[in-house]
């Protein structure tokens, strides 16, 4: 199913994505974690890869309601080198939801 989410205020369409949640064992505590695949093409690589290597996130995906803020939990590519006209790549993104001690 394509699902919209928003990373800060920049939208990807993204599929295969799921909400699941990981526990804080420092603090106990239950924390949302996102998961999704998206394709990225050349034109759009600098500035996506710009943007995650940031690792401070506002995530929304409106169609479920959700709106944390979140860093990178995994992170995989099916390429590393989209410089070249009319590449695309797969990613695979996992975003965690900020703790206060993270």
């Amino acid at each position: 199913m394509n699902q919209k989410v928003i990373i800060n205020n920049r939208t990807i369409n993204v599929d295969n994505f799921y909400v699941d949640t990981v526990i804080n064992k420092s603090r106990g505590k239950e924390l949302l974690k996102v998961g999704f695949d998206f394709k990225v093409n050349s034109s759009d690589y600098h500035e996506i890869t710009t943007l995650l290597y940031a690792n401070d996130f506002h995530v929304k995906v409106p169609e479920k309601n959700l709106e944390f803020p979140a860093t990178i939990y995994s992170y995989s590519t099916s390429i590393t080198n989209l410089y070249e006209d009319g590449a695309v790549g797969d990613f695979a993104l996992e975003l965690k939801e900020k703790s206060e001690l993270n």
